[in-house]
């Protein structure tokens, strides 16, 4: 597996668009870096980065989604991402590149993806195999199987929509600089100039979600995010504004069906 520096790209690195295979798969690892921002790009071959140590956020228009340990996110051919890793520590996964004419029946649209074990272990082997590897043996059928196991994947909901509107991108920016401010819909809106109804139907109309319900898929994302990067469950409900951590915790639980400290538990405790 190579070692990357900030996750910048290895010396021998190749375009995964330029190598004729249907799979390419890179490893990365870094033990401490300071955080790095991959501005907005594509690839021909859909994408799967898949997340072992650390967390990893992905915008692609419309939306941003957050990859905790044990989890990954797919990137169709084509869509226009950003990455961004911007807590210190380690960060430890794998990009897969799949090449859309063997990939029909992969997601169409970019999604969290929680990855099994069989997953995991496929994505290692195969970022172990030559660039070229030989074809029509027995590489080939760990790649169908690869492919066949990305397919079934279950999704996550770790995915929060993201508007275009100038005005509410300003919002939302301010909102993820300050995520502790409770302020109401009201505020929000007087803040912003527009009147309390236009901002209500702006953000439904932009995002499918009312305020109250995006302001909390945010808060989920951004605990996730934490939890990954090492902080602790009430730091993180403090950090969000929470009065106290078992409100915090009644919030996370109704979002993802468990508690924080078993979600990060059952992520770590996958990475064997």
């Amino acid at each position: 597996m190579p070692i990357l520096t900030e996750l910048s790209k290895p010396s021998d690195w190749i375009e995964p668009d330029d190598v004729p295979r249907p799979v390419v798969t890179y490893g990365f690892v870094t033990e401490d870096f300071d955080g790095i921002e991959l501005g907005f790009h594509s690839h021909a071959k859909g994408q799967i980065i898949l997340v072992q140590r650390g967390a990893l956020s992905c915008e692609v228009e419309g939306g941003l989604w957050i990859v905790p340990p044990r989890s990954a996110v797919w990137i169709p051919g084509g869509a226009l991402h950003a990455v961004k890793a911007t807590a210190a520590g380690a960060l430890e996964g794998y990009n897969g590149f799949v090449d859309p004419a063997v990939g029909q029946n992969l997601p169409r649209t970019c999604c969290a993806l929680s990855v099994t074990p069989l997953l995991r272990a496929l994505l290692t082997r195969a970022a172990n195999l030559p660039l070229l590897y030989e074809e029509g043996g027995a590489n080939s059928r760990l790649v169908s199987v690869l492919l066949d196991e990305l397919a079934v994947a279950q999704i996550e909901d770790l995915h929060l929509p993201m508007p275009n509107d100038h005005r509410l991108r300003r919002i939302i920016d301010l909102m993820m600089n300050a995520p502790a401010d409770r302020a109401t819909l009201a505020v929000w809106a007087k803040r912003a100039g527009l009147s309390e109804r236009t901002l209500a139907r702006l953000i439904h109309q932009e995002t499918g979600m009312s305020f109250g319900r995006w302001r909390q898929q945010l808060c989920v994302m951004l605990a996730v995010k934490w939890l990954a990067g090492g902080a602790s469950i009430q730091q993180v409900a403090a950090d969000l504004g929470y009065e106290s951590m078992p409100s915090f915790v009644t919030m996370f639980r109704k979002a993802l069906g468990t508690s924080p400290g078993r979600y990060m538990v059952e992520r770590h405790s996958g990475r064997s």
